[in-house]
């Protein structure tokens, strides 16, 4: 069963929809002295699932507000469906908004919570009762009709406030940290959940976390904020493997970072030579497009955890070329159930977090104490230039 997309308004461009459900234009957000979102230009395609992420006071849900209408921007311009809609009140606007408190009304019923808005709208009774009917059917709520809200698990009410949210087809859906009052179990079952529900209805939705795991498995697009800035826009893969600064790398999993500086650059390949602080020469593609590091330039080479493998002391190199190998000895071995995490000391580069997977009854051959190598592949390194 499905919801089917909305229509086009009759201001909508020729040719049907926008092309893009939302756009934000040189949009800054002030709250007195306070820049909550400074300068933001995005578009947001139709059809997606994109996902504002960032740290606690970075812009974020305050974006979500502006385009729902609960705030207006300082300056700059928000278009839904290609429309402007500056003075346009939340409830004229198509978009519906998921908070992580459900909002439900404990005196209605479940199917009462979820047709709810279509009886604002003066929808007849039995049509309601089969747009309501469907939308629980999508959220795999159907038998649950007329239970209470208080009766029901937080993971099912978290259903009933996203059929609410579907049952009225709006052209974009927005969800301020919906799965935050979940337990992690329940909150990464739903992950799953959202993302089908996402691309079974085509709707477009708006999503809001903190969360890098969550962003990471249910969104088309990422966009990284702080402190009120769009730091970059792209795809899980993208931003995951080449972040542009050290915020992102470090906000986006975690990473091994090695201060250093250029000491040469080629411009036809992004490729850049470093020799960090502690005399260590390693070469990587700096991850900004746009950067064109000169001799002397300062940068952080990061390297994710599990791109290293660490062997005993005195194992030879692996063939081939394009090794980078430190000697170091383990401070600590943390087993994490599919991986072991180690934390190694070494004279070049400082501390390294290693993660290796465990293989089914492997005897772990390294422990606290040991002397190691930690080798990685020059393709492993991300320059960072900040």
């Amino acid at each position: 069963m499905t919801i089917a997309a909305p229509s086009p308004s009759p201001e909508a461009p020729l040719g049907g929809r926008a092309a893009h459900d939302v756009e934000i234009v040189d949009v800054t957000k002030r709250f007195g002295s306070v820049v909550a979102v400074d300068r933001m230009n995005l578009r947001i395609a139709n059809g997606a699932f994109y996902s504002f992420l960032g740290p606690s006071g970075c812009g974020k849900t305050t974006t979500l507000r502006m385009i729902a209408g609960f705030e207006q921007p300082t300056s700059g311009e928000i278009m839904l469906a290609g429309q402007p809609v500056a003075g346009i009140p939340p409830y004229r606007r198509n978009v519906n908004t998921v908070f992580q408190h459900y909002a439900l009304f404990p005196h209605m019923d479940v199917i009462q919570n979820v047709g709810y808005g279509l009886r604002q709208r003066n929808v007849g009774r039995t049509e309601e009762l089969e747009r309501a009917g469907r939308a629980l059917e999508l959220v795999r709520l159907t038998g649950y009709e007329h239970r209470r809200t208080w009766e029901l698990s937080g993971g099912q009410q978290q259903r009933v406030a996203l059929a609410r949210a579907l049952v009225n087809q709006p052209t974009v859906l927005l969800l301020d940290e919906p799965l935050g009052a979940l337990d992690l179990k329940l909150r990464k079952e739903m992950q799953l959940e959202l993302k089908a529900l996402q691309q079974e209805v085509g709707i477009t939705f708006v999503y809001v976390t903190h969360d890098q795991e969550e962003a990471l498995t249910m969104s088309d697009v990422i966009i990284v904020m702080n402190e009120g800035r769009i730091l970059q826009e792209g795809s899980p893969t993208e931003l995951y493997e080449r972040p542009v600064d050290t915020f992102v790398a470090n906000f986006i999993g975690v990473s091994n970072p090695i201060k250093g500086k250029v000491t040469a650059f080629d411009a036809a390949t992004h490729r850049a030579e470093i020799e960090s602080a502690g005399g260590l020469r390693i070469a990587g593609v700096v991850t900004d497009r746009a950067a064109r590091p000169a001799a002397g330039t300062e940068v952080t080479v990061a390297v994710r955890p599990e791109r290293l493998r660490v062997d005993a002391a005195g194992t030879p190199e692996p063939e081939g070329s394009g090794w980078v190998s430190v000697p170091g000895r383990i401070e600590q071995g943390t087993y994490l159930g599919e991986q072991t995490e180690y934390r190694i000391a070494t004279d070049v580069v400082g501390e390294l977090i290693v993660r290796r997977q465990n293989a089914a009854g492997a005897a772990q051959h390294v422990g606290p104490g040991d002397a190691v190598v930690v080798r990685w592949q020059e393709e492993a390194n991300l320059v960072l230039v900040d």
